[in-house]
């Protein structure tokens, strides 16, 4: 599997965390305002503090898992794409060298 693909699930896990967290938050405050705890302005102000300091934070969050996702890969030695890359070019010159060596012996 691609390494960006895991990259990307659990930065798509991160989402749904924070999305799921912002809606959790909606159903108490609702619940609160239903009981007379707070009034709507209040929570609809709390919700909207709340929701935009998870945005926030899961930017740094998303930052921070991609760092840490690619020290991982690294300390296990896969390698980047980069580098495949750069191999695959080194292996097709090979290649075209050996077959170029290979026409003139047989010329």
């Amino acid at each position: 599997m691609n390494n960006d693909n895991w990259i990307e699930r659990l930065l798509m896990l991160g989402i749904g965390t924070t999305s799921l967290a912002a809606e959790k938050m909606r159903e108490v405050t609702d619940q609160w305002v239903k009981e007379g705890r707070i009034d709507p302005k209040h929570a609809q102000e709390f919700v909207n503090e709340l929701t935009e300091r998870m945005r926030s934070e899961s930017g740094n969050w998303e930052e921070n898992m991609e760092r840490q996702m690619r020290n991982i890969l690294q300390d296990l030695g896969v390698p980047q794409q980069r580098e495949m890359d750069e191999l695959r070019g080194r292996l097709d010159r090979l290649e075209r060298q050996v077959r170029d060596i290979e026409n003139k012996l047989w010329r």
